[in-house]
């Protein structure tokens, strides 16, 4: 039931909310009496509401103060920080005026040097402290601890090392103290090994090393003891060292054979002389690893294999073979020998040559017999010539220059230099001077002294500035030689230059082919020599280095020291670049030499054809070849040869047994064929073209061809055949008058010729004719008086 409840003096409009409330709470009339507590209630809660509201009211006042505090401390604080402001500016302009500052930081600069100085000192001081306290806790395990001692020894090394690599970013700062640890490094190693080598050296002393000692002996305990300290003592040095180390018990154990050594070769004895070191140093050197070699191997060649065998160093015979480590303890002394005959020797050029070639003996006889690698596995041991090289090359290449070229200018004066060396090969075979067999020898004994030169630029260098300086300078004697005959030989330079009596007697006879076949055949030998070297392993491997070389090198550039890439070009082969397998290392020599080669060649048969014409002259100018006979079936073989023939055969006789001696068969052959065919010619165009010819003219002119090829085949073997068409035309000049037993006269043959040159052909067919042509067949018939008439 709903309450009509009175509405609040504050408000007009009635709350829906206060009579939900009360219809709630006052819905029947008991309700009432429960009316003074529900009123007690409703006050408890405007109590509550109100005090609440008083809260907020509050709050909201001392937020709004807090905002006007705050609002008032930040405009405070922008004008504190405008006044800040202007005050550092003022501050700033009076600084930037002001020299204050300068002067307090100079002020401060020199104690700030102290105070560094101070700590850089006591650095100083702490790291020196360090490395002795490593130097001296090194030296406390000495001699009994080896391997503890390298600990302390390994600490300090790479301080060292560490030092020195820092120094060079710091631009070379602290050198004494860096120096200082490094010296003290180097001082402490040697100390340890002093200090462990007098402990091998007490025993080796005990029992009398090595007088005492037979080489087929064994090692006792303590001997071997001592022997594996040393060893672990340098195992670490070995293994990481970039170079060769000489293992500390072989100097120790060494030390008995370098004292000999010195006494023996490098005092006054009549055996330290330059000269005996060839006859008695290098031998007994040799002799003295060869007699210690098995002793050593057999002793304490498991313990370098036990030591080394694990390592990087496994491959390295000079560790891992005991001779090899052997031979390195004595390399030195014998390096010290060494250097005082090359000083002997750079005085005396004729015993540094020799010295070289013993040096390289020695070499290779190390190499060989102890199979000493140097510690280069893949190269092998460059040995000690190479280091002498590596100082005195020019020096001993000077002197092999000289001795090079004063041996060929001896050999080009000498007397017989120019004469034919006929005994020099077999018939057949090409006959150079002596000269040219004296220069190949002189240039392959060049080759001896360097072929063993492990450097390229050596090798290149004795090739080209000595081998090809003597081939080039002996090339220019063939072409003035050339030139000379020439000059004597040609109407033009008969004309300029005059020839004198003793040089035209000189070209008389056989004079002009002798000249050149000397040069014909040294030039050939020359080419041959050198085509043969160039198969030889030696040649070859260089040819192949320096092909390697000029691929990665500018044209511009240097193949080898002081070779430019151009130079060496011309001097060897214009295919030194190439990428296949043409051209050899003599290319540009034997491109020369041939050229020198074919135009003696050319020259030769010339001459041999000069020879022939002013031989057959005579006989060219004979007029009787119109003899009539009242035979007319004539037998050449009954004729004799016609007289003015008989000087030609003579002269062709001697220029064939003269030649047959001096070329090649293959030459030989050649030169023939070529002057066989001029001669030929000569006698088709003044003999049978242009004389008349009865039968008996025409049977005469047969037997002379005949006479010609007869001679000729005893000399050259079917190479008259050269004359085939001329005597083909005195075959068909011979046809008799009188045809018998089916033959072809000579007017049928005449006949037939005439009529075309189809019925020509079938003649010179059935005549088995095959050089001719009916043109040539039809003159040759018309040489005949008969047809003519």
């Amino acid at each position: 039931m709903a309450i009509n409840a009175p509405t609040p003096s504050y408000s007009q409009i009635p709350d829906i909310r206060l009579e939900d409330y009360l219809d709630d709470k006052l819905q029947s009339s008991t309700d009432f009496e429960n009316l003074d507590s529900l009123l007690a209630s409703v006050e408890v809660q405007r109590s509550q509401l109100q005090a609440q509201l008083d809260d907020a009211t509050r709050e909201l006042e001392d937020a709004r103060r807090a905002s006007q505090d705050h609002q008032g401390g930040v405009s405070r604080s922008i004008n504190e920080f405008n006044a800040l402001q202007e005050s550092i500016d003022v501050r700033l302009k009076i600084v930037a005026e002001s020299s204050a500052p300068d002067e307090a930081i100079r002020r401060l600069e020199q104690p700030m040097k102290q105070l560094r100085k101070v700590e850089l000192a006591y650095q100083y001081v702490s790291l020196l402290h360090d490395v002795e306290n490593l130097r001296l806790e090194a030296r406390s395990h000495l001699p009994q601890s080896p391997k503890a001692a390298l600990q302390s020894y390994s600490r300090l090394k790479k301080l060292s090392m560490r030092l020195r690599e820092l120094q060079g970013a710091a631009d070379q700062a602290a050198t004494h103290l860096v120096n200082h640890v490094e010296g003290t490094t180097e001082n402490l190693w040697e100390e340890m090994k002093n200090t462990m080598s007098k402990e091998l050296e007490h025993v080796l002393k005990e029992r009398n090393w090595p007088q005492g000692i037979d080489t087929g002996a064994e090692m006792d305990t303590e001997w071997l003891q001592c022997f594996e300290k040393l060893i672990d003592l340098q195992a670490p040095e070995v293994v990481y060292s970039n170079k060769v180390v000489s293992l500390l018990p072989f100097e120790v154990m060494a030390k008995p054979f370098i004292l000999w050594f010195q006494f023996q070769f490098m005092g006054n004895n009549a055996t330290s002389g330059p000269q005996s070191f060839g006859t008695f140093c290098v031998p007994q050197f040799l002799a003295l690893i060869d007699k210690w070699e098995g002793f050593f191997r057999d002793n304490v060649g498991y313990v370098l294999a036990s030591r080394f065998q694990d390592t990087k160093v496994r491959g390295l015979s000079v560790y891992m073979d005991p001779a090899c480590a052997l031979i390195t303890v004595l390399l030195p002394v014998m390096r010290e020998k060494i250097d005082t005959l090359v000083q002997h020797g750079l005085k005396n050029p004729q015993f540094l040559s020799s010295l070289m070639v013993q040096l390289m003996d020695l070499d290779d006889e190390i190499r060989l017999r102890f199979n000493y690698d140097g510690g280069d596995p893949d190269q092998g041991w460059a040995g000690l010539t190479s280091e002498v090289l590596e100082r005195y090359f020019d020096d001993w290449f000077k002197a092999e220059k000289d001795f090079a070229l004063e041996r060929y200018h001896v050999i080009m004066n000498s007397p017989d230099a120019r004469n034919m060396d006929y005994d020099y090969s077999s018939a057949g075979k090409m006959k150079p001077t002596f000269g040219a067999v004296r220069v190949t020898d002189l240039l392959k004994s060049v080759t001896s002294q360097y072929e063993r030169v492990r450097r390229f630029s050596h090798k290149l260098r004795f090739l080209i500035d000595i081998q090809l300086e003597i081939l080039d300078d002996y090339h220019d004697r063939f072409k003035d030689s050339l030139d000379a005959y020439y000059t004597i030989t040609s109407t033009l330079g008969r004309t300029l230059h005059g020839v004198t009596k003793e040089q035209a007697a000189a070209l008389e006879g056989t004079g002009a082919f002798e000249t050149l076949c000397k040069v014909l055949g040294s030039s050939d030998h020359i080419i041959a020599t050198l085509k043969d070297w160039s198969n030889e392993e030696f040649f070859v491997s260089l040819w192949e280095q320096l092909q390697m070389r000029a691929k990665h090198t500018h044209s511009d550039g240097n193949i080898a020291t002081g070779m430019s890439y151009e130079n060496v070009k011309d001097k060897t082969s214009a295919d030194i670049s190439s990428d296949g397998d043409s051209g050899i290392l003599f290319d540009e020599t034997i491109a020369a030499y041939a050229r020198r080669r074919k135009a003696a060649e050319e020259y030769l048969v010339s001459a041999l054809v000069d020879s022939h014409q002013k031989a057959f002259r005579p006989y060219f100018a004979k007029a009787h070849w119109t003899t009539i006979s009242d035979d007319t079936h004539l037998d050449t073989s009954q004729l004799s040869v016609t007289p003015e023939l008989d000087e030609p055969l003579k002269i062709l006789k001697r220029n064939l047994t003269f030649l047959t001696s001096t070329l090649s068969a293959a030459v030989y052959r050649r030169v023939w064929r070529e002057v066989l065919e001029k001669l030929q010619d000569a006698i088709w165009t003044t003999v049978l073209m242009a004389q008349n010819f009865t039968s008996v003219g025409a049977a005469q002119f047969a037997r002379d061809l005949e006479a010609i090829a007869s001679l000729i085949d005893r000399h050259i073997p079917n190479s008259s055949i050269a004359l085939s068409t001329l005597r083909d035309g005195a075959r068909l000049l011979n046809l008799p008058l009188e045809a018998a037993d089916g033959a072809i006269s000579l007017q049928q043959a005449s006949d037939r010729a005439f009529t075309d040159n189809m019925e020509a052909k079938k003649l010179l067919a059935e005549l088995d004719i095959e050089s001719l042509t009916p043109a040539n067949a039809r003159k040759i018939l018309q040489r005949r008086v008969e047809t003519s008439e």
